[in-house]
C-alpha cells in the first residue's frame, strides 16, 4: 500500500479507526481486525481514549504486541472520561497522555490528537504542553480535529519557534462535502495533512442501504438508539447514497471503493481511517485505495453530490 506524510510520519494511505473496539469488538475480535490491517499493508491505527470508555486503546496496544514499533498509532485526547473534566489544559495534556500510554503498552505515541478545541484554554499553553511532550520523547507529530479553518490558522502562529499541529481530522465524506468551504484550502496552503473521519457516512456507503428499501437489520445505523440514525438515515441521503452505488457498480467497483477512492483523490487528505469489524471489512477497506477516479468520474460524482457552497 501506498503512503504519505503526516508531518514527519509517513502513513499508509487507508488506515484503521479503532473506535469499535470495546463496544462491539471484544479483545479477542480486535485482535482480529487488527492482524488483518497489517497483512492487508495498514500501517496507520487511530484511536482515543474515550473510544470504547478506554478499552479501545488497551486492546489496540495488547493486539499490535511485538509490532507497535513498525506501525503508526495515532490517539486523542481532550473529551471527559471516566468522570474527569477532560479538555486542552497543560497539567490535562500530560495527565491524559499518560495514562494513554499505560493502556497501549508503549512508551511514545506518534500522532497525539486535542479531540475538540477548548474554548478555556488558550490553544499556545495547550501547544506548550504539547511541545514538552515531544521534546520528552513521548510524542513524534501533534494534531488537531474538529477545528475549523479559523483555529487551523490560529495554531500555526500560536508560539512561533514552537510545534504546530500537523494534521486535522475533521468530518468529510460523498454526503458531507462542508471541508471543501475553507478547511481543505487551509491545509493546503499550510502543508497540514487532513484526515477524515466518518468517510463512509456512518456505514450509508457501503451499499447496504438503497432508496426505497427498508434499512438492513444488526447495522451501526439501525442499532437501538443508534446515535448515528438521525444523522445519516436521510432520505436524500439515503437517494445520494443510491445513485453514487449505481455509478460505482456502472465502473465494476463498489460505493465503499468510490468513497475511498474520492476522498484520496482529494487535496490535503492524507489518509482515509474507517472502522471495522471483521477481517473481510477491514481488506475491503484496503483494495479502495487502488481505484484511481478520472476526470470524468469526479465530475459525474459532483452532479449527484455537488460541491459545498457558502
Amino acid at each position: 500500500m501506498k503512503t504519505r506524510a503526516i508531518g514527519g510520519l509517513r502513513v499508509s494511505e487507508v488506515g484503521l479507526g479503532c473506535n469499535n473496539f470495546g463496544v462491539r469488538l471484544d479483545a479477542s475480535r480486535t485482535a482480529e481486525v487488527v492482524h488483518a490491517a497489517l497483512e492487508a499493508g495498514i500501517t496507520f491505527f487511530d484511536t482515543a481514549d474515550v473510544y470504547g470508555e478506554t478499552r479501545s486503546e488497551e486492546y489496540l496496544g495488547r493486539a499490535l504486541g511485538s509490532r507497535r514499533a513498525h506501525v503508526i498509532v495515532a490517539t486523542k485526547f481532550g473529551m471527559p472520561i471516566e468522570g474527569g473534566a477532560g479538555g486542552a489544559s497543560p497539567a490535562y495534556v500530560k495527565q491524559a497522555l499518560d495514562a494513554s500510554l499505560r493502556r497501549l503498552g508503549t512508551d511514545y505515541v506518534d500522532l497525539y490528537q486535542l479531540h475538540r478545541p477548548d474554548p478555556d484554554v488558550p490553544v499556545a499553553e495547550t501547544l506548550g504542553a504539547l511541545g514538552d511532550l515531544i521534546q520528552a520523547g513521548k510524542v513524534r507529530e501533534i494534531g488537531s480535529s474538529n477545528f475549523s479553518a479559523e483555529q487551523i490558522r490560529a495554531t500555526s502562529t500560536a508560539r512561533p519557534g514552537r510545534p504546530a499541529f500537523v494534521s486535522v481530522q475533521n468530518e468529510y465524506s460523498l454526503l458531507k462535502r462542508t471541508p471543501e468551504l475553507e478547511v481543505l484550502r487551509e491545509c493546503t496552503e499550510r502543508g497540514v495533512a487532513f484526515i477524515p473521519y466518518f468517510p463512509l457516512a456512518g456505514g450509508l456507503l457501503t451499499g447496504k442501504y438503497q432508496p426505497g428499501e427498508p434499512p438492513p437489520s444488526g447495522t451501526r445505523l439501525t442499532e437501538p438508539n443508534s446515535r448515528l440514525a438521525p444523522r445519516f438515515l436521510k432520505e436524500d441521503q439515503v437517494a445520494s447514497a443510491g445513485q453514487l452505488d449505481a455509478l460505482a457498480k456502472n465502473r465494476g467497483h463498489s460505493v465503499l471503493d468510490l468513497a475511498f477512492a474520492w476522498l484520496l483523490g482529494r487535496p490535503a487528505v492524507a489518509s482515509v481511517i474507517a472502522g471495522a469489524t471483521s477481517a473481510a471489512q477491514v481488506r475491503a477497506n484496503a483494495a479502495a485505495a487502488r481505484w484511481t477516479l478520472s476526470a470524468a468520474d469526479f465530475a459525474e460524482i459532483d452532479r449527484i453530490t455537488p460541491p459545498a457552497q457558502a
